[in-house]
């Protein structure tokens, strides 16, 4: 599969697992799947969960650094300013040829358009915040949130997966 049709799986993630809320007992529930996943894989990575602008979920497992912590910082920017997910708009400046400062005059070091940062959406309500992985190649951090999610809401993972990559 090719990035287009990356595009319109990721387009369906987005449409599909939506929230009934994303109240601190949401968060904790799906921050605890994400970190319960993460335990059990020995996978180095920096958790966040938030409606914007207010942390409501973080962890931080062995092996990360706090490189990750920035990366979750400029993930969850791209996620807030685009209400799409991180590796999304990574896709669409990759088939464009441009960085997002190129297209959007965006800073760099603000801003990152690589996996891990899927948009929280919320039945009735739409985008409130994000939910953000760092610490895997940028695909796999993706999937791990959206395996989660799929867990939380209750969804088959295998329905909503990106192929191999």
């Amino acid at each position: 599969m090719g990035l287009h049709e990356d595009l319109e799986i990721i387009a369906r993630q987005e449409r599909e697992l939506v929230l009934p809320r994303l109240d601190s007992q949401t968060a904790w529930k799906l921050g605890s799947l994400l970190r319960d996943l993460a335990e059990e894989r020995g996978l180095p990575v920096v958790i966040d969960i938030r409606r914007f602008s207010q942390p409501l979920f973080y962890a931080a497992m062995d092996g990360t650094t706090p490189d990750n912590v920035e990366w979750v910082r400029r993930k969850n920017n791209v996620v807030a300013r685009f209400h799409h997910s991180s590796y999304a708009i990574g896709i669409k400046e990759k088939i464009k040829g441009e960085t997002i400062c190129e297209s959007q005059g965006l800073p760099l070091a603000d801003y990152a358009t690589h996996g891990g940062s899927f948009p929280l959406s919320v039945a009735g309500a739409g985008i409130v915040g994000s939910v953000t992985v760092s610490g895997l190649p940028m695909r796999a951090d993706h999937e791990l949130v959206i395996e989660a999610l799929c867990a939380l809401l209750g969804r088959k993972y295998s329905e909503l997966q990106l192929p191999p990559g």
